[in-house]
């Protein structure tokens, strides 16, 4: 794709209505999320989860559960950001492939562990939550400027009622699901919307 950033930036819209037809091949799929968690995360813990719902059955009843939104049936695939709340359950791995890579020596991994040890696993619950849903948000949107450099379109749902969403998938104690990205090839106009000027929303110190 020749396009630059901004370019991206400016045209993507959140679509509703998707070519029911069309379809994605996992392998592309999980190359999107690949690229998309490079996004920066809380101590590089990336507290983040993802359902790939391909199945039309499962998703007759991710639709009910969306309020019967038609987008998430016809879309090629709707992906479900989760968010994890035991995020320092992740301290170790994560340094410790650090230390693999060469990117940390023991003495600087040793450093770390500590200062994480220290901050995320004593945080209250809402805390950690918080922090989650902020990186979940990060990822979730770098997965929308990608599909769209790809030509594909996108949409952010908000829309979904989380508890039953978790009983039906089987939604793990320690994991929440926090937003669905519907993803395929656009088949009517998206809704167009404004934005408030920059100017009235900044302010230099």
């Amino acid at each position: 794709m020749t396009a630059t950033l901004s370019t991206t930036i400016r045209e993507r819209q959140s679509v509703r209505k998707y070519d029911p037809d069309f379809t994605i091949e996992k392998e592309e799929i999980l190359e999107l999320l690949k690229e998309a968690t490079r996004a920066p995360s809380t101590s590089n813990l990336q507290p983040w989860e993802f359902i790939v719902f391909l199945d039309p059955e499962e998703r007759k009843d991710l639709r009910a559960i969306a309020y019967n939104q038609e987008q998430v049936e016809t879309a090629s695939a709707v992906i479900a950001v989760l968010g994890d709340k035991e995020l320092h359950q992740n301290i170790e791995p994560v340094y410790n492939s650090m230390v693999k890579a060469g990117f940390i020596d023991e003495t600087s991994k040793d450093i770390l562990v500590g200062n994480a040890n220290k901050a995320y696993p004593h945080a209250p619950e809402e805390a950690r939550k918080n922090l989650a849903t902020f990186d979940a948000g990060l990822v979730a949107m770098q997965f929308m400027l990608l599909a769209k450099e790809r030509g594909y379109a996108t949409g952010a749902m908000g829309g979904f009622d989380k508890a039953q969403f978790a009983e039906r998938f089987n939604v793990s104690d320690r994991h929440f699901p926090i937003v669905l990205i519907t993803l395929g090839k656009q088949a009517g106009p998206a809704y167009s919307t404004t934005r408030f000027a920059i100017e009235d929303k900044v302010t230099f110190r």
